[in-house]
């Protein structure tokens, strides 16, 4: 579904990652894991064309994603990203920040598209929100009406970016759950984390980066039991496994 095909991304001088190809099948669960700085974020904007790259080429299902493609308005509409900063327009309800893309972007019914926004909501728990406003929700709340929000969009893969980052540890489960609930059902995602159990429990394979190259890349298991690279191995000390 999603190829990159030896990206490469700089600003100036400042090499983020180079020569970085990898691909993600339709159904399949892709956690990038790394240290801070190592470019993980700056990848998943690139891959929904929010960061322009110097060299190479990212295709979704063969369509080329760029800033010269006219067809990118469209293409973006096939890709859900979730922010670690959730990113909700503060003067409107959840209702209408969820339906806003699908209805300018898309043209869809605004009658359907609420339903289904408030279907989304109900399954996470939170349709008795729909008219409360972003500052009158928790950071777990608003982080699954960001989720909702992606999904009422239908894309054909989702991209999460940290997304537990800013949560209070209790409200971390609760966003959590919703990721392994769309990962059961076959959704595609490519999932940026520091949560270290939560990327064992969901991913299909994992990919380690650091310094701008892709490390290492395995099954959870065998990443987290017995990783190859002694990069690897350093970045796994550094968290305590049950």
């Amino acid at each position: 579904m999603l190829k990159l095909n030896h990206v490469t991304k700089s600003y100036d001088q400042n090499v983020i990652f180079s020569d970085l190809s990898l691909e993600v099948k339709k159904g399949e669960v892709v956690v990038i894991l790394g240290p801070s700085g190592c470019g993980k974020s700056t990848l998943l904007r690139c891959i929904n064309g929010l960061e322009k790259i110097q060299e190479g080429d990212i295709l979704l299902e063969d369509e080329l994603i760029g800033h010269q493609s006219k067809q990118m308005p469209l293409i973006r509409q096939k890709i859900g990203m979730v922010f670690q900063s959730y990113e909700l327009f503060p003067h409107m309800d959840v209702l209408h920040n969820i339906i806003l893309g699908p209805t300018k972007a898309q043209g869809r019914d605004k009658a359907e598209t609420i339903k289904e926004a408030e279907r989304l909501l109900a399954r996470v728990g939170l349709l008795d929100k729909k008219n409360a406003y972003p500052r009158q929700l928790s950071g777990g709340q608003k982080q699954r009406v960001a989720i909702v929000r992606a999904l009422c969009m239908k894309p054909e893969i989702l991209l999460f970016d940290e997304v537990t980052a800013a949560l209070d540890p209790e409200m971390v489960r609760e966003v959590l759950d919703v990721i392994l609930s769309l990962a059961k059902e076959g959704s595609t995602m490519v999932i940026v984390t520091h949560e270290m159990e939560f990327a064992r429990a969901i991913a299909d394979r994992i990919i380690f980066l650091d310094e701008g190259k892709i490390i290492e890349e395995a099954d959870p298991e065998t990443f987290f039991t017995n990783p190859k690279t002694k990069r690897a191995k350093q970045f796994l000390n550094l968290f305590k496994f049950e």
